[in-house]
C-alpha cells in the first residue's frame, strides 16, 4: 500500500514538472514570438529603425520643406522632405547641382578618420541648387556642422529625389519612398552643442505630419 502511494507520489510529481516545463517554455515562446495582432500593419523601415526623423518645415521660404535625419553617431542624413515645394512641381525634380556659392560642393573630398578637408557650413548654408519645372531652388544644411559628404549620384540621376516605390504587404499596402534611402542630398556632422541648438528649432516626425496633413 505504501509503496503505491509512493508511486502515485512520483509520478504527481513528474507531471507538475513537466506542466511548469510547459509553461516555460510557452512564456519564452510568448517572448520570442510575439502574437502576430500586436505587430505593426507596415515594418519599419531602415530609416525609421536607425534615425530620429526630424524636419525643417519652411526653412528660409515657405514651401522649402527638408528632413534632418540623425543617427546615434550623431551623423545628420539632409534631404528634400515630401512636402518640399519642387517636389510638387509636374514632373518633380530634374536636375541637381551641387556648385553653389563660390565652390562645388561635389568637389570636397574627406579623408580619414579624423575628417580632413570636411568644410563648416552654418545652417542657412547652400548645399545644393534642384531644378523642377524650370526653376531652381536652394537647398541648405538646416543643422550647423562639417560637411563629410554630399550623394553625387544626383548629379546624373535626378530622379532618385522623386522615387518611391508601393510594397504590397499582406497587411497594408503602402509607399516606401527610395528617396529616403538613395535620394539624399548632403551628411553633416554638427558638434554636440550646436546640435542642441538647432533641435528645438526642428520638428519631430509627428509634428511634421500633423502640420501638413499628413
Amino acid at each position: 500500500m505504501e509503496a503505491g502511494k509512493e508511486d502515485e507520489t512520483l509520478e504527481r510529481a513528474s507531471l507538475e514538472t513537466v506542466e511548469k516545463k510547459e509553461e516555460a517554455e510557452e512564456e519564452l515562446r510568448s517572448l520570442l514570438l510575439p502574437d502576430i495582432k500586436d505587430l505593426p500593419p507596415i515594418p519599419p523601415s531602415a530609416v525609421e529603425s536607425n534615425f530620429v526623423r526630424y524636419f525643417a518645415a519652411d526653412f528660409m521660404k515657405p514651401g522649402h520643406d527638408q528632413y534632418v535625419y540623425r543617427h546615434a553617431n550623431g551623423l545628420c542624413v539632409i534631404g528634400l522632405a515630401p512636402t518640399h515645394i519642387a517636389l510638387r512641381e509636374k514632373g518633380g525634380v530634374t536636375a541637381v547641382d551641387y556648385n553653389v556659392g563660390k565652390s562645388d560642393r561635389s568637389e570636397m573630398k574627406v579623408t580619414g578618420k579624423r575628417k580632413r578637408n570636411a568644410q563648416h557650413f552654418e545652417s542657412n548654408s547652400a548645399l545644393c541648387k534642384v531644378c523642377a519645372n524650370g526653376t531652381f531652388y536652394i537647398v541648405r544644411c538646416c543643422v550647423k556642422g562639417s560637411l563629410l559628404e554630399v550623394n553625387d549620384r544626383l548629379i546624373k540621376q535626378p530622379d532618385l529625389l522623386n522615387s518611391s516605390v508601393r510594397i504590397n504587404h499582406p497587411y497594408a499596402s503602402y509607399l516606401m519612398r527610395i528617396a529616403d534611402r538613395e535620394g539624399y542630398i548632403a551628411i553633416i556632422m554638427p558638434k554636440p552643442a550646436d546640435w542642441l541648438k538647432i533641435k528645438d528649432s526642428l520638428l519631430s516626425h509627428e509634428d511634421y505630419r500633423k502640420l501638413r496633413g499628413l
